[in-house]
This record gives structure tokens, sequence and C-alpha cells, in this order.
């Protein structure tokens, strides 16, 4: 019998999630969306930053990021507002579309979270989520660098 690599199948399950979670937002007038749009809203939902800080963030140039920017804020994903700390810098806010898109995609993982936990059972989604977290052979070889997951913190597993 054959063995799973996990790793395929991780990359899989994510793929499969993706296309579900773009095929949900074309729905909703967002087919326009590419795969750069999710990343950018995400870095910024939480409050507004400049180019640098998103460049560092997205652990790109701040040359891609300016072509990304420019492209996402023809689209009305993202927009350019002056800096109260510097007049000369700019910082990028959620545009309307943006904003928009932010709240669908968090319905859909909110839905998409509700039909596993029902399929598999409470226990065993967060048991699967947080060994994503924290992988127990990790934590059993301690000379190994590990960081959790952004979102693992806190008891969170999104």
């Amino acid at each position: 019998m054959a063995t799973l690599d996990f790793g395929i199948v991780l990359g899989l399950a994510y793929q499969g999630f993706v296309g579900h979670l773009h095929a949900y937002l074309a729905r909703y007038g967002f087919g326009d969306a590419g795969p750069t749009v999710g990343y950018v809203v995400r870095a910024i939902a939480d409050g507004p930053l400049n180019q640098r800080q998103l460049s560092k963030r997205l652990g790109i140039t701040d040359q891609g990021t300016m072509k990304i920017i420019d492209e996402l804020e023809s689209q009305g994903f993202v927009v350019r507002v002056a800096d109260p700390e510097d007049a000369r810098a700019r910082r990028l806010e959620l545009g309307r579309r943006g904003k928009t898109l932010l709240r669908m995609a968090r319905r859909f993982h909110a839905r998409f979270e509700r039909q596993l936990t029902a399929e598999l059972g409470v226990t065993t989604l967060l048991k699967r989520s947080a060994s994503f977290c924290y992988p127990p052979m990790l934590r059993a070889r301690p000379q190994w660098s590990w960081t959790p997951l952004r979102g693992c913190r806190r008891g969170r597993h999104r």
C-alpha cells in the first residue's frame, strides 16, 4: 500500500481550499482578485501601513510591492492616504472593495470551518488545527527552531 506524502496532501488541501474561496468570491463580483490580493488585504486589515512596511511584511522588494499596490489601487482594493507623521509619505489602507473582499473572505472561512466542524467534530478539528500550529514532532526536538504559524497564538487556530 502506498503511503501518503504529508506535504503533497497538505498542498492539495490548501489548493482545494483556495479554489473554493476564489469560486465563492467570483460569485460576488471578485473574479478579478488575483492571488496576491488576499495577502495584501490581510496585511493591511489590522491598520494602515506604508509601502516599506508592507514590503517587509510580505517579504518582497519595494519595487514589487509598488507594482502590486498600483494594480490593487486601480481595482479599488487599496487606497493611498497621507501619512499624518510624514508629509512626504503615503499610507496604504483598504479601499471599499478591499473591505468588502475581506468581509466576504472571512464569511467564507467561517462557513468552511463550520462545515469541517460538522463533519469532523469540534474535538477533532481543534486537535488537527492545533497540530499545524505546534507539531508534536517539532516539540520533541528542541534543536529545531519552530515559530508557531501566525494566528496560532493565544489559543486561536485560524
